[in-house]
């Protein structure tokens, strides 16, 4: 507790600019824990409803060896959670745990956000010339108790997401140029076709990528990079003999991204939203979840 005299006039502006700047950082965490909820939405849907459904179709005309093939796919989605895995654990090694956050709008965004209760916990006492501020908000900052997270696993999350991403922007590239080769108008729709599914998907990385620490720029300039990969794949693609052969060398990309986006999902970045104590955000949480996923669903079936 601190007694600070100074004018009226100066303590209740500084009152109402450290409490309105307060309740915004509130209120934009619990937005970004909504876009967060759609993200995850999103790559689940991807997963379930595009990536291994694809995967599925194409070795569905192997006869005898699909039962094989269903194997080295399952095989194929093991192999990508963990090398996720292997990969945020190396990470976290060569960055180490104590990183310092850096200075931008965004970043560490849980532990930048006061606690909604301590906005009130602030008393201002008015005399004739002079006033009292008596408040705790000089304490230490403390994080919100409500899912605080260490900033160096996020900024992990955020680099194997952009990881991810590309790989799943390569296979586009693949898939656009491929269909190109079978005709004009079959890469037409295939190009129309992965367009509209980018759009939810796009959003739910822009978020994750914010709860990394990334600003925003820096984050559209992220995802701007990785979707240049996707010219790499329709460079390989062009360069293959025929549509068949290429997806027989690339079979494994599909299951071996939907592990990674499955790591990404439900180990580092659910397991945030579950810390959530208020069961109003817990149900908006919910509801923007399933609304990833019927968004992914949607859009599997309007262009199918």
């Amino acid at each position: 507790m601190m007694l600070l005299q100074t004018s009226p006039g100066a303590v209740c502006m500084l009152s109402t600019k450290r409490q309105l700047a307060s309740i915004r950082a509130v209120s934009g965490n619990k937005l970004l824990r909504l876009l967060l909820s759609f993200a995850v939405g999103g790559l689940l849907g991807d997963v379930f409803l595009h990536l291994l459904p694809e995967a599925w179709n194409h070795i569905e005309h192997l006869g005898p060896e699909v039962h094989s093939k269903h194997l080295t796919l399952g095989l194929w989605v093991l192999l990508g959670m963990f090398s996720f895995v292997i990969l945020e654990i190396m990470f976290a090694a060569s960055r180490g745990e104590t990183e310092t956050p850096e200075n931008n709008n965004v970043q560490n965004t849980d532990k930048c956000f006061y606690d909604e209760k301590e906005v009130h916990n602030s008393k201002y006492i008015c005399n004739g010339n002079s006033a009292y501020h008596e408040t705790y908000a000089h304490s230490p900052q403390k994080p919100l108790q409500n899912g605080s997270l260490n900033h160096s696993t996020n900024k992990i999350t955020g680099y194997l997401n952009l990881m991810a991403n590309s790989i799943d922007n390569f296979t586009h590239g693949l898939a656009v140029a491929g269909s190109f080769l079978v005709g004009i108008k079959m890469g037409m729709l295939t190009t129309f076709a992965i367009l509209i599914h980018e759009i939810p998907h796009e959003i739910g990385d822009f978020a994750i990528l914010l709860r990394s620490g990334f600003n925003p720029w820096n984050a559209a300039k992220a995802q701007i990079s990785t979707a240049t990969i996707g010219v790499l794949g329709a460079v390989v693609a062009l360069s293959s003999e025929s549509a068949d052969k290429l997806g027989n060398c690339t079979s494994w990309i599909l299951p071996f991204t939907s592990g990674g986006f499955l790591n990404i999902a439900l180990v580092n970045v659910l397991p945030d939203l579950l810390k959530e104590k208020d069961p109003r955000e817990s149900v908006k949480q919910m509801l923007c979840l399933c609304g990833g996923i019927g968004i992914m669903a949607l859009v599997n079936i309007l262009t199918h």
